[in-house]
Formats: C-alpha cells, structure tokens, sequence
C-alpha cells in the first residue's frame, strides 16, 4: 500500500484498549504534568474514572500547571456543584461548546457538536481516540453496565503532537474571543483575538519535534466545519481503495454514504475481505435502525457484517492490509463525517497496524455474530417500517443542515 502524503516519521505509539488502560495512562501523564493539560471531551462524567480525571487535572492546576478542558454542551450538559466548586478553587479553566439552550435544537447551524477525544501534556504527549471521560462501565443513560464499553485510544509522542497543541490553542482562544462578543466585554475581546493570532502556526508550536528517528510513521486528522470537512473520509477512501487483501473496521454508529458504501463493495470484488463489526445492542433508535438497510444491502454485496453482542461499541477503529490503521472520535456516520469536529490519528506501521488488528480479531471470533440476512428480511413489518423512518429522518436532519450525503 502507497504511504499517505500527510504521515510523518517519528512517532511513538501506545495502543490503549478500553478505560481500563486509557485512564491510568492518561491519570499518570496529566500528575506528571509541569507547565501545561489541555483536555477535550464530548462527554465528561464525574463518576468512577472520570472522577479521577477531574481530581487529577484538580491536582495539577494546585501544583501550578495551566488546565484548560473544553466539553460539549450537549454531551455534558451540566457539571456537579462540588466539582464546579472543586475545579474553581483549584484554578481549573473549562468551557462547554455550544450548549443547545431552550431553542438551539430548533436552529440547524447549532447542530455541530464537539466530538473529538483530545488531551496534550505538556506539548510533548498526546492522547486521541474514542474515549469519553466515561467509566467503561457506567452510562449516563443505562447505569452501571456489567460489560465494559468497547472503545480504544492511543497515546502518541512525537511531531503529531505539536499539530494537536496548535488547534487545540487556537480552539480554546475562539471559544474565549466568542464569550466575550457575546458579554460585550469588547477589550478582552481584543486581548483574546490578539491572542488567537501570535498563536504559533502548527509546524512551531511547542513540543514539535524535527527529527526522524522515530520508526512510525502517523498523522492527526482532523473534522470540522471550515477546511477539514472531508479530510478524515477521504482517508478512510484512499485506504479502502488501495486495499489488496483485508479490511477491518470497527466502528459504533456505522452509516456510510454512498461513497464509502462504494469503496466497500468495489473492494470486495477485487477479492478483498472487508469485515464490519458494528453495534448489536439496541441503543438509539435512530442510529440502530437507520443503518440497518445499509447493513443488509452490504453484507448482500460480500461485505461480511459482525455484530458485536457482549455489551455497547463504542470503537472507531479500522486495519487495511495490517500496514494502515487509524483510531479516533470519528463514527462513519453523516452526524459525524458532516457535523462534528472529530480527531482521529493515521498510522502507517505493521508493528501498530498488527496490535490493533490481533485486538480486533479477538473481538470478532469471540464475541459477534454474522449478519443474518434471511433473519433480517423476516423481521416484523414495524420494525422494516422503524428502518426506513429512521433513514429518512437522518436524510432530513442533514437537508435542514445545508449539507448533502
């Protein structure tokens, strides 16, 4: 497989498999922290594990370290008196992105959310992937869970992790310049935009790192509303349609358009084996029955679809070939690939792409269950009706975005 153009070489990469390693990691960086945590979360819950985040980025803005947390309005829609009375004494700096308010749901600009898992220490480690700052094994919606949620993350060193600073910097100084417009408070508007523009550019911000002596080759991809709109979409298209023996994906809320859809059967008839695992638990109405007419035209096409049983899958992971691989926040879905700012990390390496493929294979031979096609086609009548509604509806949603799919 040809190497990406955007990878560079000198990256080191730890592969995290579910909170269970994720939050120890990421505890322990944020404790060594000396100068400086910037932490981005859709979801941050102040139960189990992501209590210890939040004492840990406690503890370091009391040692002095400047912390910066920015979650999304809708994800997080309210953070605890005591935390919020724990995060100000300590000197914590947060921000929730673009709550919805009483009307915001009525307005389609207002549907963009933040999605991406990011944290920087100190300039010189980075963590992405798909995790929220969510115990594993709660949910705000279902309770404690007796399986752990299905989700990876990877902890990077290297020049990535300069880029990463870069925006994150930049996102927090829009945020601050925004707050302010909206209060009036026109001086700190100008400190703040001031501020935003003697920003470094992304190849110097601190923590960039020149050298290649580093055997991997990576590169953070980012989504969002102005320059990166396909930019993680037109990864995973180059990828599938340079594959010449195998696919894996694993990926939460699986609903690709057509151009994806295509990807995956062209590459089937060139004798690629592509495999799915996506979620077989009901979670949401929307996302399990819009994408289940996609799923069966797919696996009708040879894609093999693999249902995860277990418990919830949450992971947005992929293996072409076991040389590429990425991990990241961002779901093959239109929410997703048209809506959301997500953050996903490419690797070009046999040594990663072979950890995260063994990873997977033992998911799908242990704990999923092939697509059905005959038991799909014979389900009720009002459940291919909810099908079809729920697809129809998520056409819509993205007509009132002003976007097309």
């Amino acid at each position: 497989m040809l190497k990406p153009p955007e990878v560079k070489a000198g990256h080191v990469l730890h592969l995290l498999c579910g909170g269970d390693e994720f939050f120890p990691a990421l505890v322990g960086a944020i404790d060594a922290a000396q100068h400086e945590v910037r932490l981005e979360t859709y979801i941050f819950d102040f139960n189990g594990q992501g209590a210890d985040v939040a004492e840990a980025l406690a503890r370091a803005a009391e040692r002095g370290v400047a912390v910066f947390v920015v979650m999304d309005g809708v994800g997080t829609p309210y953070l605890p008196a005591h935390w919020l009375e724990r995060w100000r004494q300590s000197g914590v700096q947060w921000h929730r992105y673009a709550p919805f308010g009483y009307l915001g749901v009525m307005i389609p600009g207002r549907w963009r959310r933040l999605h991406r898992k990011l944290c920087v220490v100190d300039g010189q480690r980075a963590f992405c992937g798909g995790i929220n700052i969510l115990d594993d094994r709660l949910d705000p919606h279902f309770g404690a869970l007796s399986v752990p949620r299905l989700d990876y993350a990877v902890a990077v060193t290297g020049p990535l992790v300069a880029q990463c600073h870069a925006v994150m910097a930049q996102f927090w100084a829009r945020l601050q310049a925004t707050r302010q417009l909206e209060s009036l408070q026109w001086t700190r508007v100008r400190q703040s935009w001031k501020a935003f523009r003697l920003l470094p550019p992304l190849s110097d911000a601190p923590g960039a790192s020149k050298g290649d002596d580093g055997s991997v080759l990576a590169a953070l991809l980012l989504r969002d509303n102005v320059r990166n709109r396909t930019t993680i979409e037109r990864s995973y298209l180059k990828a599938i349609g340079s594959a010449r023996e195998h696919v894996v994906l694993a990926n939460a809320y699986f609903l690709p358009g057509g151009r994806l859809r295509r990807a995956l059967i062209h590459a089937v008839k060139r004798g690629v084996r592509v495999r799915v695992v996506v979620q077989g638990q009901y979670e949401y109405f929307m996302q399990y029955h819009a994408a289940r007419p996609v799923l069966s035209l797919l696996a009708a096409r040879g894609v093999e679809i693999c249902e995860y049983m277990p418990g919830f899958l949450h992971a947005k992971v992929a293996v072409v070939d076991g040389v590429w691989a990425t991990i990241g926040s961002s779901n093959l879905d239109p929410l997703s690939l048209l809506l959301a700012r997500e953050a996903n990390v490419v690797v070009h390496d046999e040594k990663f792409a072979g950890r995260l493929s063994g990873a997977l294979e033992q998911v799908i031979q242990g704990h999923t269950r092939p697509w059905d096609l005959t038991a799909d086609a014979h389900r009720p009548w009002f459940e291919r009706v909810f099908d079809r509604m729920a697809y129809g509806a998520m056409r819509l949603i993205l007509l009132f975005s002003g976007r097309r799919y």
